[in-house]
């Protein structure tokens, strides 16, 4: 029974379905605002706020399943909170923590509406997708000028789309990137021309982005993304028709790549970002030096440092998830969040091969997580919207498979 079938026994059959479609669809248009954060608060997160807070009162279950997750994320947040004692001035230290407990919820209220019905998996990765071409599309004009003003889409050169950094533009795209990739693979011929075209404009953006972060989990994810669905087919005729059309994909793409290049503009930047470690990477207090100091630094700091207090002692901010977790969040907040990541891989993991209707989700939605886990130690990853979604993703898959079990036992 679901959340709102429990809340409204005695509402007839008609009426149920006009909530749950509602409430679905409204679920899909927040996901759809995530594409869009050129300031904050951005409408995502008065949007979310307002649907989760619905939804809940509504009667949404949290499940024992889902459960690990809102522990795991809410101690967290307490160990971000007990890094705010250890700032002088507080400034926006409150406000860093407050939206990272409210990302926090967003990510179990993703993981409970889908344990809730499957079927809203679809409609989460279309409105996602739908996004995804709308801003990646405002990104490639931006960088070309093609409007006056458009260069508000762009950030030093380099395509950002609706968002506020090319970093979190790029990575934003990959996912729905995946799922276009699958839906070529898999599904009709005659639909895989305008997915071909969505994925271009997807895939043009990740490169105009100039993110190696980027560049480097769209070709990850692709590459375990095929290497999966081969794992998991036996059929020989299917294996084929994915070697040929990963084949036609991958042809198609560096052919537009090739194209992309000669622009001078375009081929200079690249020449420039496609070097693996850059000058501010290597110099004096860059990035990996940056590193080395900050996890020294805070062997002795058990409580962490505060919000946004590293990039106040250094030239940039710590650039790194695992050491962004122990200036912010303390040791206290650092297993919490090694513990998440590792429980949800773990957890992922074990249902990746299992035939079920929620499984294409479940497996792009593993990638993603493995691949964002990767490029943390390059970027800071803890206020990404979609990493949320991410992981709510996972685990929400994780608590079907649960509960599909335990209806085979009953």
């Amino acid at each position: 029974m679901s959340a709102i079938e429990a809340t409204y026994p005695r509402v007839a059959q008609p009426q149920r379905m006009t909530l749950r479609l509602i409430g679905s669809a409204f679920v899909a248009f927040g996901v759809f605002l995530s594409g869009f954060v050129i300031d904050e608060p951005a409408p995502y997160e008065l949007w979310m706020a307002g649907l989760i807070g619905l939804w809940f009162i509504l009667g949404l279950r949290i499940s024992r399943s889902v459960a690990p997750l809102l522990a795991l994320l809410l101690t967290f947040n307490i160990g971000g909170m007990l890094s705010l004692t250890q700032m002088k001035d507080l400034a926006t230290g409150p406000m860093y923590i407050a939206v990272s407990t409210f990302l926090a919820l967003t990510a179990v209220f993703y993981a409970a509406i889908i344990e809730d019905s499957h079927k809203r998996l679809p409609l989460i990765f279309n409105a996602w997708t739908f996004a995804a071409v709308a801003t990646s599309a405002l990104g490639i004009l931006g960088y070309f000028h093609a409007f006056p003003g458009a260069e508000i889409f762009t950030l030093y050169d380099r395509a950002k789309g609706a968002f506020q950094d090319p970093n979190v533009f790029g990575p934003f795209l990959v996912p729905p990137s995946l799922y276009l990739v699958h839906g070529i693979l898999v599904g009709d011929l005659k639909r895989s021309p305008l997915k071909a075209l969505a994925l271009l404009v997807l895939a043009l953006g990740i490169f105009l982005s100039f993110s190696r972060a980027a560049w480097g989990l769209f070709a990850l994810g692709v590459g375990l993304l095929i290497f999966i669905m081969l794992l998991k087919e036996r059929s020989g005729a299917f294996r084929l028709r994915v070697l040929v059309l990963s084949l036609a994909a991958i042809i198609m793409l560096v052919a537009s790549l090739l194209v992309a290049l000669q622009i001078p503009k375009v081929a200079e930047l690249f020449s420039a970002r496609a070097q693996l470690v850059q000058q501010y990477d290597g110099e004096h207090l860059g990035r990996f030096e940056r590193h080395r100091i900050g996890f020294t630094m805070m062997m002795e700091r058990p409580l962490g440092i505060g919000p946004l207090v590293f990039g106040t002692m250094f030239p940039e901010d710590e650039h790194n998830i695992w050491l962004k977790s122990l200036t912010t969040y303390g040791w206290l907040g650092f297993v919490s969040y090694v513990g998440m990541l590792v429980w949800t891989l773990a957890l992922g993991f074990r249902y990746l091969l299992l035939d079920r209707p929620w499984q294409p989700f479940l497996m792009i939605a593993w990638i993603s997580v493995l691949g964002h886990a990767t490029i943390g130690n390059v970027i800071d990853i803890d206020h990404w919207r979609h990493v949320y979604l991410l992981l709510g993703t996972v685990w929400g898959c994780a608590a079907l498979e649960v509960r599909h079990k335990r209806g085979r036992r009953a």
